[in-house]
């Protein structure tokens, strides 16, 4: 099987002298391609700090990551700029959403960065809305939304452009049982396509059954990972 991602040797710290902060300590990882990868461990083993340099969201001090065969390391600023708008389909643990625009126009943003004519981003995102169960909200802005409804609206902007590699930061954190359900049955179906791959950071058992494989992680580094045969189409 064909791998999505590999990290290799990855460190990155925050802060300087006595203060710095070991995030990773020398990650090592494959990610395979048509698979969903969870990534699970207490809460500041690194994890957050993993899936943001798999998707090019910043830099690590050392070692390399590969994203369908780009080197991320090698790859000039401006072409990761372009890779990630392109490949890469992110959910923010906090949703940031623009206040000012409504959920079909916070959906779109990521076709209208790439150029996509308006009336082709807004039918894409309106279809993910209403797949998300947001058919009757679709008009409406962030502030009018309940915490759920807004963690929808950021799924379906990661995936509106259909991109390569999906990663997201607890995706299901604020979703009751139903609707995380659906959002990772829609997640899953696009991780079980030919290269493509979904990375999720998560502390929800309840989706453990989407996994083809899990990655414990702890103190900076990968431990073990597990494979499954996952139960959801």
């Amino acid at each position: 099987m064909s791998l999505a991602v590999t990290c290799r040797d990855v460190v990155k710290g925050f802060g300087s002298g006595d203060a710095r902060v070991m995030a990773l300590r020398g990650v090592t990882l494959d990610v395979r391609a048509g698979e969903m990868t969870l990534l699970v461990g207490p809460s500041g083993c690194g994890k957050t700090t993993l899936i943001s340099a798999i998707a090019a969201m910043l830099t690590p001090d050392s070692g390399d990551i590969t994203v369908f065969g780009e080197n991320l390391r090698k790859m000039p600023r401006r072409k990761v700029t372009a890779f990630r708008g392109g490949t890469v389909g992110f959910v923010f643990q906090q949703y940031n959403l623009l206040p000012a625009l409504t959920c079909v126009e916070n959906a779109s943003i990521p076709l209208r960065v790439l150029g996509r004519p308006a009336g082709e981003a807004n039918r894409r995102a309106t279809e993910l809305l209403d797949r998300l169960g947001l058919a009757e909200h679709r008009h409406r802005f962030p502030a009018e939304l309940s915490g759920g409804q807004q963690q929808r609206v950021a799924i379906a902007r990661a995936l509106v452009h259909d991109p390569r590699l999906v990663v997201c930061d607890e995706p299901t954190a604020s979703l009751d049982a139903a609707n995380g359900q659906a959002a990772m049955a829609l997640l899953r179906e696009l991780a079980i396509k030919p290269g493509r791959a979904v990375i999720v950071v998560t502390h929800d058992e309840r989706i453990f059954r989407f996994a083809d494989r899990i990655a414990h992680m702890a103190d900076g580094h990968i431990e073990t990972v597990s494979d499954l045969e996952a139960a959801a189409a």
